[in-house]
């Protein structure tokens, strides 16, 4: 590990997240977009008790919902006992109605009504949206500014632009698989943002202290041996939060689910951008900037002796 030359290597680091990226906006394209949830479009959520078990066949009910109302549902266990959480676009009022009476007659249903309707408006849906791109935005321009005050402007630039990589490559991994993007999703992303920036700052931390005790080696040198030194904590750490997330994404319900599938892809991001994309561009940057600082000051000492 200690002799791998990272920094010669960063172009084929960035194959994989490059395909990854390329991917998803091919998918974006042929199919027309994300699948948005009504969180973002508008819709409605409905929570039915379906009262046994094995009424809780998910495409079952999908099928029932179509044939009675012709409406397309999104249908998730919400629990493991009876629940079930079903979504659809907007509807009018008697389209709902129809939705839980198609439920209660084919399964046989006590209850006269669903337990819980909630719905959201497209309006409402379009300001979620901008909401979180603001809310994005911010995050990315204050940790911009901490790093840029904690360490340089160059090492805030190439952070930040690893954690552009790793946003777009959850938002890749839904753009190809096609699953509903909704507010947990969001919620997801940005823990991931924090999470994949210490893991950065880690890295800059110990480049930072070996650019003050090795002035004779290149900044090269330096982050190599930098990430070598840092790599198994990053390694350690990813692995055991993967573990527990992988675990609740294993057992959990629908809804602890969609929370820990865009974790799992975003803290593997993190980790492999902090690794091998933030120190090793940031290496090449800073050798530039001393090799324009040695160039002025060769011209200053020539221009001197002329006078």
């Amino acid at each position: 590990m200690k002799n791998i030359d990272y920094v010669k290597n960063r172009m084929k680091y960035l194959i994989i997240p490059i395909v990854v990226i390329v991917a998803g906006i091919i998918m974006f394209v042929v199919k027309g977009g994300f699948n948005f949830d009504i969180e973002f479009m508008g819709g409605v959520r409905m929570q039915v008790d379906m009262e046994n078990e094995s009424n809780t066949d998910v495409d079952r009910i999908k099928t029932v919902i179509k044939d009675g109302t012709g409406v397309d549902a999104i249908v998730q266990r919400s629990g493991t006992g009876t629940h079930v959480l079903i979504k659809t676009p907007h509807i009018e009022d008697d389209v709902k109605d129809k939705v839980f009476t198609s439920l209660k007659e084919e399964f046989s249903l006590n209850a006269d009504e669903a337990m819980s309707v909630a719905t959201a408006t497209p309006n409402f849906g379009r300001q979620v949206q901008q909401k979180t791109l603001l809310y994005t935005i911010i995050a990315i321009i204050l940790i911009l500014i901490y790093i840029a005050f904690r360490f340089e402007w160059s090492s805030a630039v190439m952070a930040v632009v690893s954690l552009v990589i790793n946003i777009l490559i959850m938002f890749s991994v839904y753009a190809i698989t096609y699953l509903p993007l909704n507010t947990t999703f969001i919620a997801a992303m940005l823990t991931v943002v924090g999470y994949s920036i210490n893991n950065t700052i880690v890295v800059f931390d110990r480049i930072r202290e070996d650019m003050k005790t090795a002035r004779s080696k290149s900044v090269a040198e330096i982050v190599n041996s930098s990430i070598a030194a840092t790599m198994g904590r990053t390694i350690n750490t990813t692995v055991t939060t993967l573990i527990t997330i992988v675990l609740l994404y294993i057992i959990g319900v629908a809804s602890i689910k969609e929370f820990a599938l865009p974790l799992i892809v975003g803290v593997f991001a993190g980790a492999y951008s902090s690794i091998f994309i933030a120190g090793t561009f940031w290496a090449i940057w800073k050798e530039k900037q001393r090799a324009l600082k040695r160039e002025k000051a060769g011209k200053g000492g020539k221009g001197k002796k002329r006078n």
